[in-house]
């Protein structure tokens, strides 16, 4: 049975500097007590892809605690932003700390999957006192090109879905292989976690500029690593989760973060590409107890 993705949260709405309005999805909202969680998705991603994670968290039997999962501006609810040089990093970051303004966040653990992560080495630098804890899903300070060719490629793909039950088909066909560790049910969850219904169609749930742009993006030039903002990181524990299959995180860069950040750990997603599911396999135990570890 597919999981119910419409229900145990608050459904939030802050206002951006300039003027968009975003979505975020509050579990656990009266949990106060304990560090909460932020969870930033993947670059065309959305909340709903952690939510299973966040019920998980916020119902544990001893240490429940509020997650709250962001749509970045043209994800998910979140408005589509007409200046389409807005889809960067930079200003997804400042989106976020907008958002622990909004929603009384001083301090939390955060979970940045992919392009999340991206933006958690951004806030590292920014504001590094919000960091209680960070888990970088399969992401990290040098991004290989096979990883990023195979974003594009998928990101490509022309063929449109003609119900949710295909929609999960056209995933495993383009990322099967790299993910032999998911059931028919974690397909079908998948697509409901990217895809929306609009009107008789499923379509991919973000603005297709998100795509355009990546489609559009030179490879040939190397992308400048960002390894002085990871050593901004090590003010708080940090856990890495790498696919075992990743194209996008090396084995090599993921030890020589282990390295050079004095408080972090590996964990290795077995069967899994880029980017983990983080709900499956023991992963969310793990997760739970580097959290509770961070406060």
């Amino acid at each position: 049975m597919s999981t119910d993705f419409g229900t145990g949260f608050v459904a939030r709405t802050i206002t951006t500097a300039d003027g968009l309005r975003l979505h975020a999805r509050d579990y656990g909202s009266d949990l106060n007590a304990a560090l909460p969680v932020i969870c930033l998705p993947g670059l065309t991603r959305n909340s709903r892809d952690f939510h299973q994670l966040a019920i998980f968290l916020s119902r544990h039997p001893q240490f429940p605690r509020r997650v709250i999962a962001l749509d970045y501006r043209g994800r998910g609810l979140s408005d589509w932003d007409d200046n389409k040089t807005n889809y960067n990093i930079a200003v997804e970051a400042q989106d976020v700390l907008m958002l622990c303004d909004a929603l009384n966040v001083p301090r939390a653990a955060f979970i940045g999957t992919s392009r999340g992560g991206l933006i958690l080495h951004l806030i590292a630098v920014m504001k590094p006192e919000l960091l209680a804890g960070v888990v970088l899903n399969d992401v990290g300070p040098v991004l290989e090109p096979a990883g990023l060719r195979h974003i594009q490629d998928y990101l490509s793909q022309a063929r449109r879905p003609e119900n949710f039950a295909d929609a999960a088909e056209i995933l495993r066909g383009l990322h099967g292989r790299d993910f032999p560790a998911l059931s028919a049910d974690d397909w079908r969850e998948m697509a409901q976690a990217i895809c929306r219904q609009d009107s008789s169609l499923i379509v991919s749930d973000f603005d297709p500029a998100i795509a355009e742009a990546m489609r559009a993006a030179d490879l040939s030039k190397s992308l400048p690593d960002m390894w002085a903002q990871l050593e901004a990181m090590a003010v708080a524990p940090l856990m890495i989760v790498r696919g075992e299959n990743s194209k996008l995180l090396s084995e090599e860069t993921a030890n020589k973060m282990l390295r050079r950040h004095p408080r972090a750990e590996r964990l290795i997603a077995s069967g899994q590409g880029h980017a983990p599911l983080l709900h499956i396999d023991g992963i969310a135990e793990r997760l739970q107890q580097f959290i509770e570890a961070c406060g």
